[in-house]
């Protein structure tokens, strides 16, 4: 049984007519009519009644037809993802993002990609880097923004953009007639930071070894906008990525300072699988998330 024979089979159930029949499939009458009768012959049964100047489907045959279309309708279907899948920007990208940069990088992403790469929706999971990595491995998503470097068999990693880091005070804090901060003078320095797991956290540490840690959970933020409305409370300051310190994040309740050089920053990237078969993905998502000038 072939494809080729399920289809004579449909237009002949369809055209009632051994002739019409050929001709809609393009074929010769006798290759039709050959098909058909190899087919009732795997089969073991008559598919057609035939009668002078008629052709109907038997009883069985009226049921192998109807089951004949569902197979060529599942065969359009593949047809159509097989043609879609030779645009890489046409299909729903899977695409997974730390929780320190989805909500800042998302918004440009997704405005630059509704001209660049219109028929392309984003099916969008905001998770920690260990979580990403794992649905990375797993096939679950197929592409991860995350903070480099990130090393994992079997992946690639493109570097997008460096982003600073800035120091937020609230307001009428001694450090608001500075012109910037030195990392030293962080030292001692009670810090709100992200609660532990986060790589942000383990960035601003890294940047700031001396601070000192907060005296309590309650100082602790599970995101940067909770540690934000800590700082403008006056409960204490904080390091935030530039991004979470631009419009429409900023207020005046909290001041932003920069660091001196050399200022510290993180290094954000794009992960995908080594098979990845949307290579032109990577370029277009790359040129999204370029910072606006």
């Amino acid at each position: 049984m072939t494809l080729t024979e399920l289809r004579y089979l449909v237009a002949l159930a369809q055209e009632g007519s051994f002739s019409r029949a050929a001709e809609v499939c393009a074929v010769s009458q006798p290759t039709l009519s050959q098909s058909i009768a190899r087919l009732e012959s795997e089969l073991g049964i008559p598919l057609f009644e035939r009668g002078i100047g008629f052709v109907s489907p038997s009883e069985a045959g009226a049921r192998i037809v109807a089951q004949a279309r569902v197979v060529m309708d599942e065969v359009a279907k593949v047809k159509t993802l097989a043609q879609s899948g030779q645009d890489s920007l046409s299909g729903t990208l899977r695409i997974g993002l730390i929780h320190t940069v989805a909500p800042y990088l998302l918004p440009r992403l997704i405005k630059h990609l509704t001209h660049t790469a219109p028929n392309m929706p984003l099916a969008i999971e905001e998770n920690m880097t260990a979580n990403l990595a794992t649905m990375l491995r797993d096939n679950q998503i197929d592409v991860a923004v995350l903070a480099l470097p990130f090393d994992a068999p079997g992946m690639l990693t493109r570097h997008l953009y460096d982003e600073p880091f800035k120091v937020i005070v609230p307001h009428k804090h001694a450090w608001c007639n500075r012109s910037s901060i030195d990392a030293s003078d962080m030292d001692g320095q009670e810090l709100l930071l992200l609660k532990g797991g986060n790589c942000f956290r383990d960035q601003v540490l890294e940047a700031c070894p001396k601070v000192s840690a907060p005296d309590s959970d309650a100082q602790l933020g599970h995101s940067l906008e909770t540690i934000r409305s800590m700082v403008a409370t006056g409960l204490g300051i904080s390091v935030l990525p530039e991004s979470a310190t631009l419009p429409p994040y900023s207020n005046d309740m909290i001041h932003v300072l920069p660091f001196s050089e050399p200022a510290p920053y993180r290094r954000i990237g794009l992960a995908w699988r080594v098979g990845f078969v949307r290579p032109k993905v990577i370029d277009v998502l790359a040129e999204a998330a370029q910072p606006e000038a």
